[in-house]
């Protein structure tokens, strides 16, 4: 602790509100039920046995033991029959006894399973961002998620208390739960807060760590507890930023605990892991630098999307139509932003009945935007390694972005053809931008197998991978 002058550090009153179980909760609160009494999940297809759970209540996750991004095949009941299935519980090493059969299947035929609205979920969120601006300017506002968001109230706080703070602390508590019963007289609702006095790193560790376990489902915490709870987080990996990858590089160093990480010599970790190390450092010791205002920007980003199909792929064509319009979705976004990309990439994962392992594979280009050159490069790259197989879900990315201005041209390239098709590319996005995605469309749409049209429909690539941003 004789590294870090916390009186040198600077303090916001940061408040990170999470809504309890969003998508479920806004399911049950549609059909006047308790979100934190009610078993319900939200699943994707959830007319098929291979659905995929996107989102469960707190007594739905307490019952079956499901977290949010399962399978429904992961259950221990049959979600049609609502009845007990042995093979999934023998295969989970559940005991199999009357009791805990009566049991399940006693929950399971009081359990909701819906599928999602995304759109119903969006416009919830929009009523709860105007709640916060009730305490915040929208400049203090930053939206960390559809269910979860950070509001600096350093401006507003004394304005609040109705009186000189000489409590900040519990002046903050004391905001929160008013944040806390507006959402949920106006919603339904029911959010968990993390405060801090100090940043929102610290804010968000008490989010995880702490609030989600107390009564108020509040918790905060500063710059005076990071020795008695940042250190005594159980798991580094329940500390923000360590992954089980990073954890095993610490392990490395003999870091095993946030204690011996607050302790540990920030010139090793730079040297070790590099600037990301000495930034954990910094963490452990609960400092936090940035501002909800000027929120980290990363220097450069990739452009991508992947959807589940909704049923196995056999023919390699059919394969290679939803790749190529998955080329061309991104490529439209690619074009939004500006920018061309110089390396493209795909991911092919196959069905769980099939044991081949699955397609990651990336490949340097010329930079460029041009959707019929993007799909050349991915369909060349799948070609290269699919050797047959059923296929479930698909990928499709790029990276290494520069902008559009800094034009290219190889030796083979006639650089009024390539204009040509730059302007034609642009074209079709306005039109596609003024009268909707499907209103300009490849004859292959209207097969089978297309996915352009069906996920042009969904939104903001939920569900089962819209097209986000494009629609």
């Amino acid at each position: 602790m004789g590294l870090i002058d916390y009186s040198r550090e600077p303090r916001s009153d940061i408040a990170f509100v999470d809504m309890k179980s969003f998508y479920a909760s806004v399911e049950c609160v549609q059909r006047g039920l308790n979100p934190l009494t009610t078993s319900l999940c939200v699943m994707s297809r959830s007319d098929n046995s291979k659905g995929l759970i996107l989102a469960a209540s707190p007594t739905f996750k307490k019952v079956f033991g499901r977290d949010n991004v399962s399978r429904s095949y992961d259950l221990p009941f049959n979600i049609h029959t609502r009845r007990f299935n042995f093979y999934r519980a023998k295969q989970a090493g559940l005991a199999i006894d009357p009791d805990y059969i009566h049991f399940i299947e006693s929950w399971a035929r009081r359990t909701l399973i819906v599928p999602p609205r995304m759109g119903l979920y969006i416009e919830q969120n929009i009523a709860i961002q105007k709640i916060f601006q009730n305490y915040a300017p929208k400049e203090d506002i930053l939206p960390y998620s559809i269910d979860e968001g950070f509001i600096d109230l350093t401006h507003s706080l004394t304005y609040f208390a109705g009186r000189p703070s000489k409590d900040r602390r519990q002046d903050l508590d004391d905001l929160a739960d008013q944040i806390q019963h507006q959402i949920w007289q106006e919603t339904g609702i029911y959010s968990t807060i993390g405060l801090s006095n100090a940043n929102p790193l610290l804010a968000k560790l008490a989010l995880d760590n702490e609030a989600k376990k107390t009564p108020t489902m509040r918790a905060n915490w500063s710059y005076e507890d990071v020795e008695s709870k940042v250190w005594a987080i159980p798991k580094m990996t329940d500390f923000w930023g360590i992954g089980h990858r990073m954890e095993t590089q610490l392990n490395k160093l003999g870091i095993r605990s946030i204690k011996d990480l607050a302790n540990a010599n920030p010139d090793l970790l730079k040297k070790e892991l590099g600037v990301i190390g000495l930034q954990l450092f910094f963490h452990a010791n609960g400092v936090d630098e940035s501002k909800v205002r000027q929120p980290y920007q990363p220097k450069s980003k990739g452009l991508g999307n992947s959807q589940v199909l909704p049923k196995d792929y056999y023919r390699q064509e059919d394969i290679e139509l939803v790749l190529a319009e998955m080329a061309e979705q991104v490529a439209i976004r690619l074009r939004k932003r500006r920018k061309q990309t110089a390396c493209v990439a795909i991911y092919v994962g196959f069905s769980l009945d099939c044991d081949h392992r699955p397609i990651s594979c990336q490949m340097t280009i010329d930079p460029t935007q041009h959707t019929g050159t993007l799909i050349q490069h991915v369909l060349y790259l799948f070609r290269r390694h699919y050797q047959g197989g059923p296929v479930r879900n698909i990928g499709v990315r790029y990276d290494k972005l520069i902008d559009q201005d800094i034009v290219y041209y190889s030796l083979f390239d006639d650089p009024v053809q390539a204009d040509h098709q730059q302007k034609l590319d642009h074209t079709i996005d306005q039109i596609r931008t003024r009268f909707g995605f499907i209103a300009v469309q490849k004859a292959s749409a209207l097969k089978e197998n297309s996915r352009s049209i069906a996920r042009s429909k969904l939104i903001g690539g939920h569900s089962a991978g819209g097209l986000d941003g494009l629609v």
